[in-house]
């Protein structure tokens, strides 16, 4: 089973409402769709979304990528090599970690539906379903709590609340502010997208759980780079403390373990590249007792499928972030996973179970 095209589309959908963080605001989901056909007839996909702020990927940089440098050397390579196709993703650039997930993505999609196997399955089919949280955008804190409670309302017990945008004290009067509206019942993760100091993050979390405020998590309190900044805000607080912007790589949650720097790790596709990436970090991180969530950027169904694929395959992995495509306007996807409020469910088709992309796409002209 050979490649024998590579694709490229890209796709615009408008946000329900504005996704605010510490690092940005986004009013629109934008990503670079790869479509992988081989000589048998198989087409495989994936999902590419620039975060320039994370990944410091763009729409034009992850298309180049694809296009210019990847078709290149992938076209007639057989997938049923898969080491060999993995090889060159990760060799031929460095970074470039959104490029490298779609074609990541595309190519486990293809090489599961050779298989007959739905891609969880394949990658190990530890569970076939999955609970995902609900983003809080951070805003004023009376419109946190509305939100908050509109999405409990919506039949959410998880909650990710964005903070790290303003001061401290602000922070503070937003998570009170939402335990007021929701009550002591749903859980609480907290995600400062690396908006704290090292004392400010110290302080923030102490001062919360002196408030019983019952908050499950913090997630990046700290810049990405300040693993022992991190460190301190892990040993100094009671709350897990959970690594995002510092774990691209294995050799990064390597660093991360090593020094104890955190109790959690999240792992995303775009971060690490793809499937093959992130089953590395996983696998390490179950060698040193620490288990992991799989989250997402701003994505739409098609990335979101593969990400929650891997997922539901691993048993170190206990947490998920996959809210993104109940926050889009529009579903492009025929296919993939299913939603029923905040539970994901998978089908029995092989592969990502992608059928078809809806034509609001772009194909990419040729130059």
């Amino acid at each position: 089973m050979r490649i024998q095209e590579i694709e490229t589309y890209t796709v615009k959908i408008p946000l329900k409402k504005p996704f605010k963080t510490a690092l940005r605001t986004v009013i629109e989901a934008e990503s670079v769709y790869v479509k992988v056909t081989t000589d048998n007839g198989i087409s495989g996909y994936g999902e590419a979304p620039p975060t320039h702020v994370i990944t410091g990927d763009s729409l034009h940089s992850i298309d180049y990528a694809i296009n210019q440098v990847y078709k290149p050397l992938l076209i007639g390579k057989s997938i049923d090599q898969l080491e060999e196709v993995m090889q060159i993703l990760q060799q031929a650039m460095i970074r470039n970690t959104s490029a490298k997930a779609a074609l990541d993505m595309a190519v486990y999609d293809c090489f599961a539906q050779q298989t007959g196997l739905p891609l969880y399955k394949l990658l190990g089919g530890y569970r076939d379903e999955l609970e995902t949280d609900y983003t809080v955008s951070v805003n004023e804190p009376s419109e946190m709590a509305d939100d908050a409670q509109q999405y409990i309302e919506d039949g959410f017990n998880l909650l990710k609340i964005k903070v790290g945008k303003d001061e401290i004290a602000k922070d503070i009067e937003r998570i009170k502010a939402i335990r007021e509206k929701v009550g002591d019942q749903p859980t609480i993760r907290l995600d400062a997208n690396q908006g704290w100091s090292v004392k400010e993050a110290i302080y923030a979390i102490r001062k919360m759980e002196d408030l019983n405020l019952n908050i499950e998590l913090v997630e990046q309190p700290v810049k990405y780079h300040d693993l022992k900044g991190l460190k301190q805000v892990t040993e100094q607080t009671e709350t897990l403390i959970m690594a995002d912007e510092a774990v691209f790589t294995s050799i990064d949650a390597r660093r991360v373990l090593e020094m104890g720097a955190a109790d959690l790790i999240n792992i995303k596709l775009m971060k690490a590249g793809g499937i093959h990436e992130a089953l590395k970090i996983n696998r390490l991180a179950e060698a040193f007792g620490v288990s992991c969530m799989v989250g997402s950027m701003i994505e739409t169904k098609l990335g979101i499928s593969a990400a929650a694929h891997f997922a539901a395959s691993q048993p170190n992995i206990t947490r998920f972030d996959f809210d993104a495509p109940l926050m889009l306007k529009e579903d492009l996807i025929n296919g993939g996973v299913t939603y029923e409020r905040n539970h994901i469910y998978f089908s029995k088709d092989a592969g990502l179970g992608i059928h078809s992309i809806h034509e609001q796409s772009s194909k990419r002209e040729e130059q």
